[in-house]
């Protein structure tokens, strides 16, 4: 749904209350939030519990949507938000000790992943998840999501010069990198990303 009037109306319809117009609101919104979460989360297997409560915000924070601005925006603003909330509970269970059993524990066979190595270039996948959060955040956003810096800006609640820079620096280190694993005796092949 590329429309924002579309989104308006779903909107609309579901802070009177159609259940319905919500579930297209998910239908239409869920790929690029499902995205977001997994690229910004390192524990795979709790993607679908951020995603999930991220719908929950949605659900109850529609009322305070300010319909004269895009909705895609507010909405990665909102999923952004979860996700740092995520990041910090996370944080806290890990200072305490709590996730210390599930290091030691197997995994489980993530097929998430798998997916997005069949779409996706591995070893730049690798080498965007070793940037550090803000700039791995602002190239997700951009590239992946396809917002442009002034967007990213807003979502963020950061100066786009901000925006700039991180994603400046993440490009630089991805071309470091790229440029390490490259060398070969005599000749260095550059890259070339946008």
């Amino acid at each position: 749904m590329s429309h924002p009037e579309e989104y308006g109306r779903l909107v609309q319809l579901s802070l009177e209350g159609s259940r319905e117009a919500f579930s297209a609101l998910y239908e239409a919104t869920i790929q690029d939030v499902y995205k977001t979460v997994h690229y910004l989360t390192e524990e795979k297997t709790d993607v679908d519990d951020i995603v999930q409560e991220i719908y929950i915000q949605v659900h109850k924070s529609l009322k305070r949507y300010d319909a004269s601005k895009p909705f895609r925006p507010w909405l990665t603003g909102l999923a952004i938000r979860q996700i740092h909330a995520y990041r910090k509970k996370r944080w806290m269970r890990l200072r305490i000790g709590i996730k210390a059993l599930n290091y030691t524990s197997e995994k489980e066979e993530d097929f998430s992943s798998q997916i997005v190595e069949k779409i996706s270039n591995r070893s730049l996948l690798a080498a965007v998840n070793q940037l550090p959060f803000k700039q791995k955040q602002a190239v997700v956003l951009h590239y992946l999501n396809e917002y442009s810096q002034e967007e990213i800006a807003e979502i963020l609640d950061i100066p786009v010069g901000t925006v700039k820079s991180r994603i400046h620096a993440a490009l630089q280190k991805l071309r470091q990198q790229y440029e390490r694993r490259m060398l070969i005796p005599g000749k260095v092949e550059k890259f070339h990303g946008s």
